[in-house]
């Protein structure tokens, strides 16, 4: 199994990133807003419309504030598609305004790693900004 390890700096405190992140519900409103067009939440299963109308199914599998850790596993509708699919995010403070966030993510076929790394960067980079700009306000 293909294990993609990004880890990035944002300018915000430990407790507002992870307050952003284990909102699992606001994803298109506080994390990923225009990239994620609508979330919907149905027992532990996640469903994300994206603006052309794709909808991705996953599997919330942990909350965990002691940690400051989320793990899912997208279930249905991943693009590409995979055989397996689990990823958790990690916040770790780095300082009183500053955060590490981690996301690591598994998956299968090994092949498509390199497409998944580039999206998991690209997506770090786009939460990073939707963070601090809520931090700045």
């Amino acid at each position: 199994m293909a294990s993609i390890r990004h880890e990035i700096s944002v300018n915000a405190s430990p407790e507002h990133t992870w307050d952003v992140l284990r909102d699992v519900g606001a994803v298109h409103e506080r994390l990923l807003p225009g990239r994620v067009a609508a979330t919907r939440i149905e027992g532990d299963q996640r469903f994300l419309t994206f603006p052309d109308g794709h909808v991705v199914r996953e599997l919330i599998v942990a909350v965990d504030d002691d940690a400051r850790r989320l793990a899912y596993s997208v279930v249905e509708g991943a693009r590409p598609p995979l055989e397996h699919h689990h990823a958790s995010f990690e916040v770790r403070p780095a300082g009183d305004l500053t955060t590490r966030l981690i996301w690591t993510t598994d998956v299968l076929p090994h092949s498509i790693a390199p497409e998944v790394r580039i999206r998991v960067e690209r997506g770090a980079t786009e939460m990073k900004q939707a963070i601090e700009a809520a931090v700045r306000g």
